[in-house]
């Protein structure tokens, strides 16, 4: 089971650039409304337990709820948003983003040991 931390307000993003010095911290945004979006996040689900990543926090920030923290985010760490996308942010910075089914937790696994 993931243990997702809703991300609600963009105020959190301050919280997750300090985190990021700390831990890893996971950024996973998800459309609701979206089919391939629902596949990429059961993905994610399903690789979880054995990706390694248990250092690591992960968010989970649903996009038709909370359309303009995305927005943020692209600006903040320098992505372009897409929608499902995985951000691993790192000291401050995202060293990863995935999106739609090049979402793999395996990647962000050699992404954190590189």
């Amino acid at each position: 089971m993931i243990p997702w931390q809703p991300l609600t307000a963009a105020e959190q993003l301050t919280d997750i650039v300090r985190e990021s010095y700390e831990q890893p911290v996971i950024i996973f945004k998800h459309s609701t409304s979206c089919s391939i979006s629902a596949m990429a996040k059961s993905k994610v689900e399903r690789q979880w337990a054995d990706a390694g990543l248990d250092d690591a926090k992960i968010y989970y920030l649903d996009l038709l709820r909370f359309r303009p923290i995305s927005q943020e985010i692209a600006q903040k760490f320098s992505v372009h948003h897409e929608s499902p996308q995985l951000l691993l942010i790192r000291n401050g910075e995202c060293s990863y983003d995935a999106s739609h089914m090049g979402i793999k937790l395996s990647e962000v696994k050699s992404a954190l040991s590189a």
